[in-house]
């Protein structure tokens, strides 16, 4: 329903009560919804901490019931957490009465390559990829056993590129509102990141091979177990000759779809940022749409980073949810249309001295996410 149709209808609705005042409806009537559906998306974090109940209590009491829980990392000479280590996590989140909905890998994160421990999935590096895609197998028959039902996880070697330290000379933050500072990429400002990483050159091919190879050994025991993978798109993506060696080929719209098509399978998606498919686009504010349609409709959607940003691709800073290029009321109404059923969770938030483990900013967030929400749930 688009807008002029939404209040031509309100209007109409208005002026047939007013005639129509002595046939007042009783107490048991219902209205009719503007929306065939019910909105079934809700506020949620992952933010760290999660193992201990006063961040908890933190989450619970600014209205987030949902999570991305963090257990304990595993020890090094075993790699996987064990069923007991999610159940474990599950009993806290129970405790206080806040839902876990998924976990991140406790490898194969937003790292860059250089301070990676353990990247040899993205390095295609046999056997030990090998090993590492065995213990991935075994965290999700866990996660089966245990009753969580999804994990995310990212197919990175640059993590997220921004101008700052150590490849920086500068702390290049863009001051924001309030005093705060908004993290910064300008692909013509970052000169001085040393030309290759330990990976070295890494073109589209060698990486498409790498994540096919992973998702053929994946997807397969996620479908088993009906567990739900979904996979971070590259923050930000890089021109087509790449940088530092490397072509990020998630970094695109067409690479999400491409990825979206390998094994398909209803476990296999996306925890889709919104932030970062921003940085992917010439004008987020009316391409995000297109994307979150062609995904959303797909069933490809499990997770939300809704995050906002001013700028394009190649050049932009991230910023509060509210003052962004994209109108976020209309994202979430675009989730709707698709009926997206999981958690909207802030990421990335602005940093201020006052707040420095963020959170004033992502409580502000929770709330805005929260408010968004309800008001699509009264526009009947």
């Amino acid at each position: 329903m688009d807008r002029r149709t939404f209040l031509t209808g309100n209007a109409a609705g208005a002026a047939a009560l007013a005639s129509c005042a002595e046939s007042a409806p009783q107490a048991d009537d219902k209205p009719t919804s503007a929306y065939p559906r019910p909105i079934k998306m809700h506020v949620g974090t992952q933010r760290g901490g999660t193992t201990t109940p006063e961040r908890l209590q933190y989450f619970k009491r600014h209205g987030v019931d949902h999570i991305c829980g963090y257990p304990a990392r595993p020890p090094e000479d075993r790699g996987y957490w064990t069923r007991e280590d999610i159940e474990k996590l599950l009993d806290l989140c129970n405790k206080h009465d806040v839902s876990c909905d998924l976990v991140q890998l406790p490898f194969l994160s937003s790292s860059h390559i250089d301070r990676e421990k353990r990247g040899a999935i993205m390095l295609g590096q046999s056997p030990e990829r090998d090993r590492d895609i065995e213990h991935i197998q075994v965290m999700i028959k866990n996660f089966a056993e245990a009753g969580l039902p999804a994990f995310k996880y990212n197919m990175s070697l640059l993590g997220v590129l921004r101008l700052r330290q150590p490849f920086y000379p500068e702390n290049h933050r863009t001051p924001g509102r309030g005093g705060s500072t908004y993290s910064t990429w300008r692909l013509d400002d970052a000169k001085d990141y040393p030309p290759l990483t330990r990976a070295g050159e890494v073109d589209e091919d060698e990486a498409w091979e790498r994540i096919t190879y992973f998702l053929e050994r994946i997807i397969p025991v996620c479908n088993e177990y009906k567990v739900r993978a979904a996979c971070h798109p590259h923050d930000p993506g890089v021109p087509p000759e790449g940088f530092q060696g490397m072509v990020r080929v998630l970094g695109t719209p067409d690479g999400l779809k491409k990825f979206a098509s390998i094994q398909e399978s209803p476990y296999h998606g996306f925890n889709l940022c919104l932030g970062t498919t921003a940085e992917m686009l010439q004008d987020p504010a009316t391409e995000i749409h297109d994307v979150i349609d062609y995904l959303g409709s797909r069933k490809k959607i499990f997770n939300i980073h809704f995050r906002n940003i001013i700028g394009k691709r190649d050049d932009f800073h991230e910023v509060y949810p509210d003052n962004g290029d994209m109108n976020m009321v209309e994202v979430a109404r675009s989730l709707w249309k698709v009926d997206y059923p999981y958690m909207l969770m802030p990421d990335h938030m602005p940093h201020h001295r006052d707040d420095p483990r963020g959170m004033q900013s992502y409580a502000f967030a929770y709330g805005y996410i929260k408010g968004i929400i309800q008001s699509l749930e009264t526009l009947g």
